[in-house]
């Protein structure tokens, strides 16, 4: 049988977001979603500023926050007018300050890292934040442009991972690479052309995953400052992965031989 590499490539949908700090226009961050909104109240960084639920979310959200106060009692349909009609809320709507600005130097002891290459589209980004929650990374960074917002969609997609998974944005992918080089990390990019299994690749102390954007893989500077280009074996007609799963195959088995490695 012969054996594929597979990677991230994912062409994102028109309209997809193409940036920004995480806030909107206003400097309110939206987050929707049961999971999201109780990871966020849960988050002792997270300054909340209202708080929009229908009964039954707001009784849900009451067991974690009690001394929540700003909460403003709504219909499924006043939020559908909020939010847009397709939007999947589950009944509550928290608007927040976004998180205070973290760098490498806030996360010293962090083993396994994430780094993504302009990667655009919002359910990817929170899709690998959720498998990044899930495998126990220690943080995740992106650029501060040609990143989505961190709210809304991404939140919802991230089921919590966003106030879960410590997030660092920078202004150049490049130098932090070089950066978390100097800090003793191996930097392994995932990409379908790479010539080394992930699974063969030996086990680092620490590491850095580098996830290309939807629709060309990992940039050519980004690609010069790994160690590495790795990519998944595959054994089906189908030779490429969407870059969240892709990342989160690639979490699970990096941080299983981790662990297994630490013992």
């Amino acid at each position: 049988m012969k054996d594929r590499r597979a990677a991230s490539h994912f062409k994102p949908g028109r309209g997809a977001p193409r940036g920004g700090r995480g806030r909107a226009d206003d400097g309110v961050i939206r987050i929707y979603g049961l999971h999201a909104a109780e990871a966020a109240l849960a988050n002792p960084r997270r300054a909340i500023r209202k708080v929009y639920a229908t009964p039954n979310a707001a009784q849900r959200i009451a067991a974690i926050r009690p001394d929540l106060r700003n909460i403003e009692s709504v219909t499924p349909k006043d939020l559908d007018r909020k939010l847009g009609e397709d939007t999947v809320h589950q009944g509550i709507l928290v608007e927040a300050e976004p998180l205070p600005d973290l760098t490498l130097d806030d996360l010293p002891d962090a083993r396994l890292l994430i780094f993504l290459d302009q990667i655009t589209d919002p359910h990817n980004v929170g899709a690998i934040l959720r498998s990044a929650a899930v495998f126990g990374a220690d943080g995740l960074l992106m650029t501060a442009r040609h990143s989505p917002p961190l709210q809304g969609a991404l939140a919802k997609a991230a089921s919590g991972g966003l106030d879960l998974v410590p997030i660092v944005q920078v202004p150049n992918l490049a130098r932090a690479l070089a950066d978390a080089g100097e800090r003793g990390f191996t930097r392994l990019g995932l990409d379908s052309g790479g010539e080394v299994a992930l699974e063969d690749f030996p086990v680092p102390d620490r590491l850095v995953l580098v996830l290309g954007a939807e629709d060309r893989g990992l940039r050519r500077l980004s690609g010069e400052h790994c160690d590495a280009i790795c990519a998944l074996t595959t054994f089906g007609p189908i030779a490429s992965l969407n870059v969240s799963n892709a990342a989160a195959i690639a979490l699970h088995m990096m941080a299983f031989k981790m662990r297994r490695a630490a013992v």
